[in-house]
């Protein structure tokens, strides 16, 4: 059998986790699931600073393995949705950049994971929804709770109510993608961007994350207080120092 997750790097700093399941549309086995929530984690003591997720075949993920599933227990069944659950939950609270590179069709749990990513860019044509309610269920790894806070409320259940995919263009004036390029562009973009996040400093983009993130759960006085509190220790940092002789030298950065 294939490895059904590959581990790629194509630049320093720069991780790629490519799902390798071609035939199924890369579809969340249980053992997928669990080989992902480990590579993630690895991820930054491993010297990652961007962490993309990308995929072999016609789709990015189509979600729950349901022909595994059907083959499961009820408790099985709940604890196969809770790996999905771990493994964006994984990818949400890792201290680095996370990229979803859109690829092909993202249903179900395969739009949840590209969720939990701090960005997602897509290629043109694609198909991305959260489709559960077609089998009588709703979305159970975060979709409903990210997708609002990422194009709104009333456009999240305007698509999770119908269950039916929308295409990367929509995706994009949604704002549910950041970027939708031509197919054979699409890892270039990504991998183009990663490239420039990764020369910055990594300390600095993982409280910049925490920042972001805390304030969104916060009131605007809260999370201008998080913001305030974030600046004092990074005033102080070894990073900014380097920032500060870099910009005066004229030379690039060497972040630690």
């Amino acid at each position: 059998m294939s490895e059904q997750l590959i581990v790629e790097w194509p630049d320093a700093g720069i991780c790629v986790l490519r799902m390798n399941r071609p035939d199924s549309y890369n579809a969340l086995s249980r053992a997928l699931l669990a080989r992902m929530i480990e590579a993630v984690e690895a991820a930054p003591a491993e010297g990652a600073r961007v962490l993309v997720l990308a995929a072999n075949g016609p789709g990015f993920c189509s979600g729950a393995d349901l022909k595994e599933r059907r083959g499961l227990s009820e408790d099985e069944k709940y604890a196969h949705n809770r790996q999905i659950n771990a493994l964006a939950n994984a990818i949400a609270q890792s201290p680095l950049c996370t990229i979803a590179a859109v690829g092909g069709l993202a249903l179900g749990g395969g739009l949840e994971i590209a969720l939990a990513c701090d960005l997602r860019f897509a290629a043109e044509g694609v198909s991305m929804g959260l489709t559960e309610t077609r089998l009588g269920i709703i979305p159970g790894a975060g979709g409903t709770q990210r997708l609002p806070r990422v194009v709104g409320a009333a456009r999240a259940l305007e698509l999770m109510f119908a269950g039916e995919p929308i295409q990367a263009e929509k995706a994009g004036e949604w704002g549910l993608v950041n970027d939708v390029v031509a197919p054979d562009r699409l890892m270039e973009r990504v991998l183009d961007y990663a490239r420039l996040v990764a020369r910055r400093s990594p300390r600095t983009g993982a409280i910049l994350k925490q920042v972001v993130r805390r304030g969104l759960e916060s009131d605007l006085a809260g999370g201008l207080e998080i913001e305030r509190e974030a600046i004092v220790g990074l005033l102080k940092s070894e990073d900014y120092a380097e920032g500060l002789a870099a910009f005066a030298e004229k030379r690039t950065p060497a972040f630690k």
